[in-house]
């Protein structure tokens, strides 16, 4: 346990953090810049409001993150047990590529097609972000992991700028005109993914000792068993259990605004290419510095002060976003500023993106902090079971909410998301979680 709890090597903690800045490519490009509006606007292609691409594309998420609820608490209890969590990270990360790779066969009259990738490449991808989290109790002290947390998310951004460099410049414009050079973006990141996610495997250190398995017991048995157990002794660990209820919630917001932002900004705001390009740029250097910035925070004022902090952020950013054509048109009227709500949306879309790094590298921190180390890929497995649900609830409200009453009044919705994710972690003590972990 001390051993686990002394900073790891530079070099491995590089590595890992070289993870998030790998799988960005497929967050960026594939969930919210690219793919999503290829999808919903042109392989689908329902104008004028695109509802049913819309819906389409939340049925094809919320699939995914229902099968990383089932799996990942499983394979985290039998990655501890067998210690072998590099090797299901491994396997996550070939069929993320795989898959990924395979969207360049999705074009108009093959929606179904994309949907069935869609849900292969983001269940992999998605259940590899709990494995490669769950190595993070084990490189560093507590008081470090919101720093190193912060650099691994900040990272990440990185790799989502370097990773749309090609895409930007190369694959051009999402439009039926441009099919066949934007539909590359799948390849390009299952590349990206490819190559860049290699030091992770070269450097990052399995700690863990591999235990057999009990005569007569699968590893799968093994598995549901160590989660019965968890679940039965979860009341020791009482403030992880109240704040992976809050992050459901958190999560639920964070992941409508991942999956729709650039579709709300394409079909409601209805920007040019040009302003969608800088709009991404901003909204990567703005989430890394949040990530960074608010992970020095995090080991100043507590991680739990500081996850607040960034769902109040939350709430002023969806209140901007929705507000966002009101303020164009109040500017005009007041001040004679001729300010067109793609310009203000850029303006809003650095708050959202401070929100966005800082919250999710807090919400990864708490977890280290809360959970045992000896079982922190278990532990993690229940966080990625919080953050897939909050995915599965998330994106299919926003589809059936966007079918009713359109995307614009919407997205309204994650307020009382980020809301009732404040409330619930009135609950929790982070003093005595940690002691409880240790």
């Amino acid at each position: 346990m001390t051993t686990a709890r002394l900073r790891a090597p530079r070099r491995e903690i590089f590595g890992w953090a070289m993870f998030d800045f790998a799988n960005q490519a497929y967050t960026l490009l594939i969930i919210t810049v690219v793919f999503g509006d290829l999808y919903t606007r042109v392989i689908v292609g329902d104008a004028p409001d695109y509802r049913l691409g819309n819906l389409l594309w939340s049925l094809a998420l919320a699939t995914s993150y229902l099968l990383v609820v089932i799996c990942a608490p499983v394979a985290g209890a039998i990655m501890d047990h067998t210690a072998s969590k590099k090797r299901f990270l491994f396997a996550s990360y070939l069929l993320t590529v795989t898959a990924t790779a395979a969207l360049y066969f999705v074009a108009p009259g093959y929606a179904l097609l994309g949907v069935l990738l869609l849900i292969v490449s983001n269940f992999a991808y998605s259940i590899g972000e709990a494995f490669i989290a769950s190595f993070l109790p084990e490189l560093g002290p507590p008081q470090d992991l919101g720093k190193i947390s912060g650099f691994g998310w900040a990272l990440g951004y990185v790799g989502g700028m370097v990773s749309a460099v090609f895409v930007l410049l190369v694959l051009g414009e999402v439009s039926a005109d441009n099919f066949e050079r934007i539909r590359w973006v799948g390849p390009w990141a299952a590349l990206f993914f490819l190559v860049a996610a290699l030091p992770t495997f070269l450097w990052l250190r399995e700690r863990g000792t591999p235990r057999p398995l009990p005569a007569g017991v699968s590893a799968i048995r093994l598995g549901v068993g160590r989660v019965r157990e968890t679940l039965r002794h979860l009341e020791r660990h009482r403030d992880l259990a109240v704040l992976l209820g809050s992050v459901f919630f958190a999560m639920s917001g964070i992941y409508i605004i991942i999956t729709f932002a650039f579709i709300y900004g394409a079909q409601v705001i209805g920007w040019e290419e040009r302003v969608r390009t800088l709009m991404f740029v901003l909204v990567q250097i703005t989430a890394a510095a949040g990530a960074l910035g608010f992970g020095f925070i995090q080991d100043r004022i507590g991680a739990l002060r500081t996850y607040r902090l960034t769902l109040l952020l939350w709430i002023a950013a969806i209140a901007l976003i929705y507000l966002t054509p009101l303020i164009s048109t109040g500017l005009r009227a007041a001040l004679g500023v001729d300010w067109q709500a793609q310009y203000v949306f850029l303006v809003v879309g650095c708050v959202a993106g401070l929100s966005l790094g800082s919250c999710q590298s807090a919400t990864r921190t708490l977890v280290g902090l809360l959970a045992p180390v000896a079982r922190s890929a278990e532990y993690f497995g229940f966080w990625g079971l919080s953050m897939k649900l909050a995915g599965v609830f998330g994106v299919l409200a926003i589809g059936l909410l966007q079918v009713l009453f359109g995307l614009h009044a919407a997205i309204l919705f994650c307020i009382v998301l980020f809301a009732a994710a404040l409330w619930v972690s009135r609950g929790v003590d982070e003093a005595r979680g940690r002691a409880a972990a240790a």
